[in-house]
């Protein structure tokens, strides 16, 4: 194998992840809900134990966001989802309405494949993860190369802690070699039975063409509306506290705020007391041309999930000790 291309291995390597996986998969379906919980509550406790490394290593490998909010994604996308889940029937028959004599039974999809972002990879790893083997499937993943390392090792950490609680050996795969055409390869196998797809729109739009059943999560642009009989101090405190985390690599955070005439003043003088600097036209304009392409709509990744302070020095700007967020009416 290494005598050929970079990009030729990645396909080979995908083939064979989704060949192993579909094998795994069909084994997975002869679990019951109880060998199930078991496995699960394996990978939530090894999820908890790593959220704290695998946040660090997220936002070390990526430059994105900050390790402890990511850490808490961890905590989030494992922990607090299995409480929301757990007493959740995916096996057999869940439902029987007997009067209409029908009956709802679950069946697995087989192999499912999971595209993963930059901008949250370890905890999008951790929760499709658990959302697939909770429902009785293999999983394979395809990680964004600029956060392979941490992707593949939070995929590892979950296939072993499932595997040691009696799951099938490649009940989680991950690519090694990330390329658009191991990406490409794995949306359009055969043993693939379900995408779902996280990231920017070129992607997801790809996997919506693939030929199968397909579940996207695109960019956000979350607008905030502010309507005259809010509470102005809570709604900027919740925007902040949103907009801040991880510094706004979750795809809801708000990325606009509408106001009415009659409480712009206030709204504006509470953002200021709590972080917020309001840019002049000049420097709106630098800090716009630092943050998207060439006049267009896409981000420069350069700049994705970075602090105030950073996007303030490099679109050479000065802004207060204490800043939060930057702001351009």
């Amino acid at each position: 194998m290494e005598n050929f291309d970079f990009d030729l291995r990645s396909i080979q390597e995908a083939r064979d992840l989704a060949r192993k996986g579909e094998i795994a998969a069909k084994k997975m379906a002869t679990y019951s809900q109880e060998q199930i919980e078991v496995i699960l509550q394996n990978m939530v406790r090894a999820a908890e134990e790593h959220a704290v490394c695998l946040g660090k290593m997220a936002a070390e490998e990526t430059g994105f966001g900050k390790a402890e909010d990511k850490a808490y994604k961890n905590h989030a996308a494992s922990t607090l989802l299995y409480e929301e889940i757990k007493d959740m029937k995916t096996v057999g028959i869940i439902d029987e309405d007997p009067v209409k004599h029908t009956m709802d039974v679950a069946a697995p999809v087989g192999l499912v494949m999971g595209i993963v972002p930059s901008t949250n990879p370890t905890s999008t790893t951790i929760f499709k993860s658990i959302i697939a083997v909770k429902s009785g499937n293999a999983i394979v993943f395809s990680p964004h190369p600029s956060a392979a390392k941490c992707t593949l090792k939070a995929a590892e950490l979950m296939r072993d802690a499932a595997v040691e609680a009696g799951a099938p050996e490649d009940i989680i795969g991950c690519v090694t070699m990330p390329t658009m055409g191991a990406t490409n390869e794995l949306m359009k196998c055969k043993e693939v039975n379900l995408i779902i797809a996280t990231g920017g729109p070129g992607m997801v739009k790809a996997a919506y063409s693939a030929g199968k059943p397909a579940l996207g999560v695109g960019a956000g642009n979350s607008p905030a509306y502010i309507e005259r009989t809010a509470n102005i101090k809570q709604a900027v405190s919740n925007i902040m506290a949103s907009k801040t985390f991880d510094y706004g690599t979750i795809c809801a955070s708000e990325q606009s705020i509408v106001v009415e005439e009659c409480n712009k003043e206030a709204v504006v003088a509470e953002l200021k007391s709590q972080g917020a600097y309001f840019m002049t036209p000049e420097e709106t304009e630098k800090v716009c041309a630092l943050l998207f392409k060439s006049g267009s709509h896409n981000m420069n990744a350069k700049f994705v999930g970075r602090s105030p302070q950073v996007i303030a020095e490099a679109a050479k700007i000065t802004i207060p000790a204490g800043t939060r967020v930057l702001i351009g009416e």
